[in-house]
C-alpha cells in the first residue's frame, strides 16, 4: 500500500502549475456544481470532466482507484434508499409486511433517486481526491497565514503528520506480521496497532512542540516587549537608535525584496479562474432556468432537451479547456 497515494506531489500539468488559491477555488466550484445539479445527464458530464481533468493532471490512475471505492460506497446507498423509501408509485417488487418498516414495496423511483445520490457522492469523492493530489497544501496554507498564523501552522503540521502516521502504521503492521511468536490477529491485533500508533504520535507531537518552542514560536504574537537598550549618561541613546534605524531599514529592504519576488499571475491561473467562474455560472443557470431540473417522486421527471445537452457540453468544455494549454508547466 502506497502511503502517499492521496497526497500532493508536484507534476508537470496545468493544474499543478496553477497557484493553490485558484486551484482550491476551482475545486470548490466543481463541488458547488455537484451540489446544485440533480439531473443525471449534467452530473454524468461532470463526472467525465473530472476524470478527464485527472488524466490531464497526470493523476488518472489514482482517480480510477477512487472511482472503484466510490462504486463500492454507492451500491449500499442505492440499496438503503430502495428499502427505506415509500414515495414512489412504480412498484417492481413486493416484499410484504416488514413490521415496523411498513410494506416492503420496492419502486423504480427509489432506485433512480438512490443512483443519483450515489453519483453525487462519487463526484464529491473524485473532486476531493483531485484537489488533494493537484493543489499544493503548503502554498494554500500560506494564503491564510495573515489571517491566523497559529491556525495555519497547526493545519500545516497536521497535514504533514498524516502521511507520517500512515507510514508508521504500515511499518508497525509489517513488524506485527513478522513476529516469530503467534502474532495478535483480528480485533486484538488492530487495537494493539492503534495503541502503538497513538503512542508514537503523542511522542512525536511532544518533540515537535519542543522544537517549535526552541525556535521561538511560543512567544510569537503574545505582545511581549522586546529587549531594552541601556541608556548611558551623556550618550543620548545614539547607538541603540542608530542600530534600531538600521534594523528598520533592513526590514524594509527585506519586505521590498519579498514584494518583488511575489509570484505573478500566469496564463494557467487566469484560465482556471475563468473556468471557476464559468462552472459556477453554468450550474446556477441550470438550477434557476430549469435546464437541469429533476424530480424522482412520485414519478421520475427529468428534463431532457437541447438546453440540457448544451449545459452538459458547456460544463465539459469549461472544465477541460484549461488543460489544453501545456506551455510552461515544468516551471
Amino acid at each position: 500500500m502506497n502511503t502517499r497515494l492521496l497526497f500532493y506531489r508536484r507534476l508537470a500539468s496545468p493544474l499543478h502549475a496553477t497557484r493553490a488559491g485558484v486551484g482550491a477555488a476551482w475545486a470548490l466550484a466543481l463541488t458547488a456544481a455537484t451540489l446544485l445539479l440533480y439531473n443525471p445527464i449534467p452530473l454524468s458530464a461532470l463526472t467525465l470532466a473530472v476524470l478527464g481533468a485527472g488524466v490531464g493532471a497526470g493523476v488518472g490512475r489514482r482517480l480510477a482507484g477512487t472511482l472503484r471505492v466510490a462504486l463500492i460506497v454507492g451500491l449500499p446507498i442505492v440499496a438503503i434508499n430502495v428499502l427505506a423509501s415509500r414515495e414512489g408509485l412504480t412498484v417492481f417488487a413486493r416484499l410484504g409486511d416488514l413490521g415496523p418498516f411498513g410494506q416492503g414495496n420496492l419502486t423504480v423511483e427509489a432506485v433512480v433517486y438512490g443512483a443519483v445520490i450515489a453519483l453525487k457522492v462519487t463526484l464529491l469523492m473524485l473532486v476531493t481526491t483531485l484537489a488533494s493530489l493537484a493543489v499544493d497544501p503548503d502554498e494554500l496554507l500560506r494564503c491564510f497565514r495573515r489571517l491566523s498564523f497559529r491556525s495555519a501552522l497547526t493545519a500545516s503540521l497536521a497535514t504533514r503528520m498524516i502521511p507520517v502516521l500512515g507510514a508508521d502504521a504500515q511499518r508497525l503492521a509489517e513488524a506485527q506480521r513478522t513476529r516469530p511468536e503467534d502474532p495478535a490477529r483480528g480485533i486484538r491485533g488492530r487495537v494493539a496497532l492503534l495503541s502503538a500508533i497513538v503512542g508514537g504520535s503523542l511522542e512525536r507531537s511532544m518533540e515537535v512542540a519542543a522544537t517549535l518552542e526552541l525556535r521561538g514560536f511560543a512567544v510569537a504574537g503574545e505582545g511581549r516587549p522586546g529587549p531594552r537598550w541601556p541608556r548611558l549618561p551623556g550618550s543620548h541613546a545614539r547607538g541603540p537608535r542608530r542600530q534600531g534605524s538600521r534594523a528598520g531599514l533592513a526590514g524594509a529592504r527585506a519586505r521590498g525584496s519579498q514584494a518583488r519576488l511575489r509570484r505573478p499571475w500566469s496564463r494557467h491561473d487566469l484560465a482556471f479562474l475563468c473556468s471557476t467562474l464559468a462552472v459556477l455560472a453554468l450550474a446556477l443557470a441550470g438550477r434557476l432556468t430549469g435546464a437541469a431540473s429533476f424530480s424522482a417522486y412520485p414519478l421520475v421527471q427529468m428534463q431532457l432537451d437541447t438546453g440540457t445537452l448544451v449545459l452538459s457540453a458547456a460544463l465539459l468544455a469549461a472544465i477541460l479547456i484549461p488543460f489544453l494549454d501545456r506551455r510552461g508547466i515544468d516551471r
